[in-house]
């Protein structure tokens, strides 16, 4: 006699799902048991997803977020959608507009159409700065909810973890430089490790939250404060200077003038314009929106994970601990 046929799992799409919190998201999903779809414009560039979960589990789709048919085929049989797609510097016909306004509204109006039962959607906390960046985000999730009201938005603060592109950058620059030039150096964080976020996105997912939560860690602090934090982890001493937005501003402009000139050859990862003008607003939760403690959730500390990741970036990388801890045990003996 054979027995009852077990239910199938249930299928989510995650687009931009091989991304910095997209990763996230898609393994806490794998371990829950999900079926996964990884939807990207490199499918060959994210086979790293695949271990995640069991064979066959988790898989990566090619997707072109600009595309209707392209997001449509992606999520064709899915239970659940998380859009996970931003972008940091724009460049040719991936504009901010493009991707975090256009975009976030193709995946909230398809999803809807195919009578997907649960979106997420990944924005980010902006403060009402006036950078196109920030003017996406927020058309973007006019757009979502006006084509699934049901979605649930999380915005975070920045975010850390071993793949971001926060620290990771300001402590690459302490190698080759012996003063750290910022700008917005007053401007408030409250930066929040990328694990927590993915999972009220998985609580979301699972139809556990819902609503719009705004996601900061423990730590409030401006950003000069921040890259001395960093500076005591990696062990370097080196000089915080806080450029005037206007020099900043030109700067960026010619970084993004270079980018633009060499057709996308180089790539302005230093500093843009439309980086500046986000930077005069603090980013930081505001009051009366939902958190972390809406969920139980207690979000950790950067103190306990950024030595964890950025130890390569001081002088003798890991080995600078081990020469401190043996200097701290000649001293007690003395």
């Amino acid at each position: 006699m054979q027995g009852k046929a077990q239910p199938m799992s249930k299928l989510v799409t995650i687009y931009g799902g091989s991304g910095f919190v997209g990763r996230y998201i898609t393994r806490r999903m794998a371990k829950e048991g999900w079926r996964i779809r990884v939807a990207v414009r490199r499918p060959n560039e994210a086979t790293f997803v695949k271990p995640y979960g069991a064979v066959g589990q988790v898989e990566p789709v090619l997707c072109n977020i600009r595309d209707d048919a392209s997001v449509a085929a992606a999520m064709v049989g899915a239970d659940a959608v998380i859009n996970c797609v931003g972008i940091l510097n724009a460049q040719g016909k991936n504009s901010f507009g493009a991707i975090q306004a256009e975009g976030a509204g193709r995946v909230a109006r398809l999803a809807a159409q195919e009578g997907v039962e649960t979106l997420v959607h990944m924005s980010a906390i902006t403060g009402g700065a006036q950078s196109d960046y920030a003017k996406s985000k927020a058309l973007g999730e006019e757009q979502v909810l006006e084509h699934f009201p049901a979605a649930t938005i999380l915005r975070p603060s920045v975010m850390f973890g071993t793949e971001d592109q926060f620290f990771n950058k300001f402590a690459a620059m302490t190698r080759f430089s012996p003063v750290l030039p910022i700008t917005g150096g007053a401007t408030k964080f409250q930066p929040v490790h990328v694990d927590d976020v993915a999972q009220v996105a998985v609580l979301a997912a699972n139809g556990k939250a819902s609503g719009i939560y705004e996601l900061g860690g423990p730590d409030v602090m401006t950003f000069k404060a921040l890259m001395q934090e960093m500076l005591d982890v990696i062990m370097r001493r080196r000089g915080v200077v806080n450029l005037p937005s206007g020099i900043a501003s030109l700067m960026g402009g010619v970084f993004d003038g270079l980018q633009k000139l060499t057709g996308g050859l180089f790539t302005n990862t230093v500093l843009t314009r439309d980086q500046v003008k986000s930077l005069a607003k603090d980013n930081v939760v505001s009051k009366g929106q939902k958190t972390f403690a809406d969920l139980g959730i207690q979000p950790v500390a950067m103190a306990s994970i950024l030595p964890g990741y950025l130890w390569r970036f001081r002088p003798h990388g890991q080995y600078d601990a081990i020469q401190s801890s043996a200097k701290n045990m000649r001293q007690s003996r003395s």
